[in-house]
Order: C-alpha cells, then structure tokens, then sequence
C-alpha cells in the first residue's frame, strides 16, 4: 500500500514505476511477480525496499487531503526459492526486517520530491551494509481485501526529451534558468549538477510562460510541484526523483551558483501501452493536432485515466475517460489499461448501483457521477468489445451495468425522464465547458435532457450487450424499455416542427447521434443545427457532452462540409486554435489562453486533458475512412469509406488490430481518388466510396490499390 521500489543485493527489481499502482486500497491490492533468479548469488543476499505514500498515504485531488486511505505505506514480499536439489525455501516480510529513513525527505505526487544527498545509505541493499542501527519494523494489521496480480501495463520510464534552443536554457534573471523541453508531458526531470556540498538545486515546473519569461504557476492551484536536491559537493552528480510525477513542458533551476554547471534531461512516464495507430493527411495542423491527442493520451494514461497531469487533481473522471476511449483504442493497445480501470469502476460502484463521477473513487463523496460521467460503466466495456473484440470485458462487467440501470430506473428517473426536477438529484455535471452563452461551467443544454439521452442511449447498449452475451430476456427487456424512453423525450423536449425546447447546439447533437427524433423530424433538426453553427461564423459551442459526437452528426445528415468547416477553423473556439497558438498537447479548455485575455480562470485551466482530442475518433474514422463493424467487432470486417473534405488531397490511416494491420490512404486527382488499402490475413473488408464515386464492393485479404473516377 503506497509505493515501491525493490532491490536485492544492490540492483533494481523490474522496471516499473509507481508499483503497484493505484487501486481503492479498502477493497484490493496489485501486486507483481518477478523472475529474480539473476539477482540471487550464493552465499549471503540482501533484499529491501524504498516505500513511499503514492496514492495511499500522499496528497490526492484539489483538495489536498493526505492519508486518504491509510496514514503510512506498507510492504508485503516473499522470496520463493528453488535449489538445485529441489527443494524449496521462502523468505517473506515480518517482524525480523528492519527499517531506516534515508535521504528522501518528502515524496508526494503532487508536491513534488526532495533528496538530500549527504545523507544516502552507500550499499544498503547489499548484504555487506551493516543495518544494526535500523529499527524493527512495525507489523501493519492486513485488512480484509482482495490481493490481485496486476495484469495491467505498468507504468514506464518511456523516453527522453532534451532542452531545445541554444544555450538550452534562458535566465529572465541571474537567480534561475528555465529549460523548454518542447513538449507538455508527464514525468519528471533528470539533474545534473556540479555544486559545493549542501547547495540544494530547487526545480519548479510549468506548461506555459508569463509574458516576462518566468514559469506561469497559477493553474498548479495547490500542487506545489517541485523537487529539491542537496548536492554532496564538488563532483558532477545526477538525480532523478523516483516517487513523484509533474505535467510540464518547462523546468526553472535556481538555489545554484551563477556558474555551477546544470544540465535537464525530460523523462517521459505513462503507462507502456503499444502504439497502434497513425494517422496523417495533407494539412500540416491536422497533423500537429493528432500529435497533441496522441501526446495528451500518453500524459493522461498514467495508471488511470487522469483528467491532468499537472495541477491538484490527476484524478480518474469517468466522463472524459468515455468520451475519449474510442480515439484512445485506435492510438494505443488499451485493452489491459481499462480491463483493469473497469474493475476499479466496480470496486467503486455504490451498493444502490451508483457509480461516481473519479474512479478509483477519491475525495469526491458524489454516489451518481451524472450523465455522460456514469454511463462509462456501460459505454467503456462496449467500446472496448467493438475494437478488441473482448467478449469478456462485458461478461464480467454485465452484472455492475445492470445495477446501474436499475438505479438510472429506478432512483434517478420519473416517467423515464432521468434527473427530472421531481428527483431529488443534482443532475450531473450538464455540457461541461460549453461556449453556449451561459458563463457556466456546465453550459445552458438542460441537464435531464442531457440524461434522457443518456439513458436512452445506455438501455440501447445495454439491449446490443445481452444479446452478444445471449442474455435474451434481458435484451428483451430493454428493447421494449428504449422506445419508451425516446416517447419521453419527444414529449418534454421536442417541438411538433422538429425543433428542440433547448436550441443548443449539444442538445440538436445528442438528439441526432442517439436516434431520439422521428425519421421525419430529423432533417429539420440537422439543418437547425448547421445553420447555428454557421451564423456563429462556422465554429462550435459544444462542451465535453456534445463534442466528442459533433461531426459525426454533422456528416450523417449531410452537412459534411460544414464538419470540415469546423474541423479546419483556425480562429477561436476551434480544434486548432491551440494548435495556431504552440500548443503541444490538447487543452482544457476552448479559451485555455486568448491573446486578448491570456491564460483562462487559473481555478481550473489545464494544457494538458485529453477530451476534446476525441475528434481523433472522426479524423481516422470519417476524414481517413477506417471503420470497424459493430456486427464483427475486433476489424473481422473492415469498412473502408474515406469522406474527402475541405482542403485535404490526401489521408491516411494505419491500425495494428487484433487480425493484423490494416490500412487506408487515399489521394485527390484530378480524374478522382487513387486508393491504396491492405486488409490484414484475419479479416475481410468491405469499400464504401463517397457519394459519386461508385458503388460499394467486397475486399479480401491483401494488398489492393485502385482508382475511382467521379460519375
């Protein structure tokens, strides 16, 4: 409970970072197996451990709340040997180990990490080291919990990052240099240093600058987010921190003299998922923009899925880990990272079926998470069966999805409206972040009927689950529930002219996307919402809940330029504003930083958070033209349909699936569009041209290049 990092006789047990994870420490412990064979001698050996809080014990959320779960870390091994004779001895943590601090002062992930190097433990895991002034350890009492081996990808050192420009660092004054790594990220940073003994290096660490050139610390909120290192004295010496983390792009040095020699090397942690897919096309802020998703992911996919790496929170919200998972699944191999947030997701379900809104659950006492916030209980395990085909996320998480309809139906619903102002219930986090006008957080898209929808698309999935797991009572059940949430629906929120009773752009979104219109009402609502979209000057107002399906909704009812429109909009609020402005990796916020306001409310402004990189989702799917089909999930069936648009010539797209790799990259002609697809040897595929340039025709397995003429 807390963090590890083990040794036997002198050398490092595995690689991972942050073990054994994060995990709600009152229900379930990871932990992890190793081969230790090569670091085992004959004679005597030595085998310890360096603790530190972690999750456990350290500070976790905005709040800043220490010993959340346990007030000190603590440590459980065993040593199983095998001699050659076959016979078999153990040797496990108890009362006859003994403990010492050394020179890490404090570690603590939001905080940050200090080291004094006078005073290291020279050999202290070796069997030499003389340990008779340690004390006893304490025997920490073992509460009833589940201890689980950790199946999931462990965190990693995964690359490094050096300064760029020359010199490597700039001094808005004599005091500090600052560092510009180039890229927002999570980890931390390696020193290097060459001072007189007892000089501490003090390393803080920011997204962005202030106009004078000084780290901009504001949106850090309470993290204070920096590290100290007492240097021994006169040799060149190196660090790196080992229990904290930071969401940075620049690292200011300063406590040295003027002339003592420093140097910053980045080290990139997150969680060692394989790079699966890529994507390109011949719009160079496209192109930048999917490397921010793809970087944005890498920071976020730390463990959990973090909101942000860099301020004080860093925690596990459901609603941007749904609204993101399906670009993530294309970017990396995310099936391990959320087979193992899913049963953190049950762990931290109410008794009542409620599921809250971080998970694993922390500093927040909220049993409903909301719309679009609790529904990734359904909608997270259904993705990941679409793109992996993994029947088993769904059958181990069926039982938790059917608790938490039956408390949608019965605790958060009246008449099949959810969050229905009757309900006492606070309704949810609404449209977070929408440019509606409000100037509220959570927009002006009514929260019930942000619900409804919500509800109404959960029983959907839920009807499409039972009936892959042959449930068909069940399926039943919530086939003939559907439509009469969508009867519901049309009652409170619809008019007899199609038009909807909140004229937001989510609310036209959530009510295409999710089929809750008649067949004959729909066009007049597209239109509707195209038409506001262009009179804003072709640019959005959607928040976390109507964004991730905007273009999509677009495209489907014919308004595949206006998606275009919008994908490519340069000017403010956009895709690519932040990307117009530097940024490296996706924003919080539309308005994280304007030129006329600079940096947005300092309470809440992140650089770095994934959701909005949910588009990624429509550029590979829409803009490339690589799709699954849900009736064969795992790319059995691969549909090819690329949408040209805008001012793209080419795209393309490339995804390691669970049959092989496949691929899609088409090119602009002037006679029309040359093709050029691979369908892995484990599937089929099935090409399906935009409009105009013939009909759709079966592909097998193999490399296929052809070229279509306009009709």
């Amino acid at each position: 409970m807390g963090l590890y990092e083990a040794e036997i006789n002198g050398h490092r047990v595995g690689d991972h970072v942050f073990a054994p994870g994060w995990t709600d420490y009152s229900k379930r412990v990871a932990y992890q197996v190793y081969d230790v064979t090569q670091l085992v001698r004959e004679g005597e050996n030595a085998v310890g451990a360096i603790l530190s809080d972690g999750w456990y014990s350290g500070a976790v959320g905005w709040k800043v709340k220490r010993q959340n779960y346990g007030d000190r870390p603590c440590w459980r091994a065993r040593l199983d040997i095998t001699f050659h004779d076959g016979t078999e001895s153990m040797v496990v943590t108890d009362e006859n180990w003994r403990t010492s601090t050394g020179p890490i002062l404090e570690s603590d992930f939001l905080m940050g990490e200090s080291y004094d190097a006078r005073l290291d433990l020279n050999g202290w895991s070796q069997p030499e080291y003389d340990d008779r002034q340690w004390d006893p350890a304490q025997v920490a009492s073992v509460p009833e919990i589940a201890f689980d081996i950790s199946e999931a990808p462990p965190v990693r050192r995964l690359g490094e990052l050096q300064p760029i420009g020359n010199p490597p660092y700039t001094r808005p004054n004599p005091e500090i240099r600052i560092f510009d790594l180039g890229q927002n990220f999570s980890g931390r940073a390696r020193l290097t240093v060459r001072a007189r003994r007892g000089v501490t290096a003090t390393l803080r660490f920011a997204e962005i600058l202030n106009p004078d050139g000084t780290l901009y610390l504001d949106n850090l909120r309470k993290a204070r987010a920096t590290d100290h290192y007492t240097c021994k004295g006169n040799e060149i010496e190196t660090w790196e921190p080992r229990f904290t983390f930071h969401g940075f792009r620049y690292v200011e040095v300063s406590g040295v003299a003027p002339d003592d020699l420093v140097e910053i090397v980045g080290i990139v942690l997150h969680s060692d998922l394989k790079t699966t897919g890529h994507f390109a096309c011949s719009n160079p802020l496209l192109n930048q923009l999917q490397h921010n998703i793809v970087w944005g992911q890498k920071s976020n996919f730390l463990e959990v899925p973090t909101d942000c790496p860099q301020r004080d929170e860093r925690l596990g919200w459901t609603g941007d880990a749904q609204i993101f998972i399906r670009t993530a699944a294309f970017n990396m191999d995310v099936r391990g990272f959320f087979r193992k947030w899913m049963q953190d997701v049950r762990d931290a379900q109410s008794p009542a079926g409620g599921i809250p809104p971080v998970v694993p659950k922390a500093m927040l006492d909220i049993e409903d998470g909301g719309p679009a916030w609790s529904d990734a209980t359904i909608i997270c395990p259904w993705t990941i069966y679409l793109c992996y085909g993994d029947r088993k996320i769904l059958e181990d998480h069926y039982d938790s999805m059917i608790c938490y309809h039956r408390f949608l139906t019965k605790a958060r619903s009246l008449r099949h409206i959810r969050s229905h102002p009757d309900v006492d219930t606070w309704g949810g986090f609404g449209d977070w972040l929408a440019l509606d006008g409000s100037g509220k957080t959570e927009g002006i898209t009514p929260k019930d009927l942000i619900g409804t929808a919500f509800y109404a698309y959960d029983t959907d999935l839920l009807a499409r689950i039972a009936t892959v797991l042959g449930k068909d009572e069940d399926a039943k059940r919530f086939r003939t529930l559907h439509p009469r949430i969508i009867a519901a629906f049309q009652r409170r929120f619809v008019t007899r002219d199609g038009l909807l009773v909140s004229g937001t752009q989510t609310s036209y979104v959530l009510a295409l996307r999710f089929d809750l219109l008649p067949e004959s009402l729909r066009p007049m609502a597209a239109q509707t919402l195209a038409r506001d979209i262009e009179q804003r000057g072709f640019h959005l107002a959607t928040g976390f809940v109507g964004t991730p399906y905007l273009l999509d909704v677009l495209e489907a009812h014919g308004y595949l330029e206006t998606a275009y429109r919008l994908l490519e909009q340069e000017t403010f609020p956009s895709w690519l504003f932040p990307v117009k402005q530097g940024a490296t990796t996706i924003w919080e916020r539309w308005d994280g930083w304007t030129p006329e306001k600079g940096p947005q409310d300092k309470a809440m402004n992140s650089y770095n958070h994934y959701a909005y990189g949910a588009v990624g989702e429509w550029m590979v799917r829409r803009v490339a033209g690589l799709e699954l089909d849900p009736a064969q999930p795992g790319y059995k069936h691969i549909i090819f349909s690329p949408r040209p648009g805008g001012t793209l010539t080419w795209a393309e797209a490339e995804l390691v699936t669970p049959q092989g790799k496949t691929r899609i990259r088409w090119d602009l002609t002037k006679k029309g569009l040359e093709l050029d697809l691979v369908v892995p040897p484990g599937a089929r595929a099935t090409l399906i041209p935009p409009p105009g340039y013939g009909n759709a025709c079966a592909l097998r397995a193999g490399k296929t290049k052809m070229k279509l003429n306009r009709k």
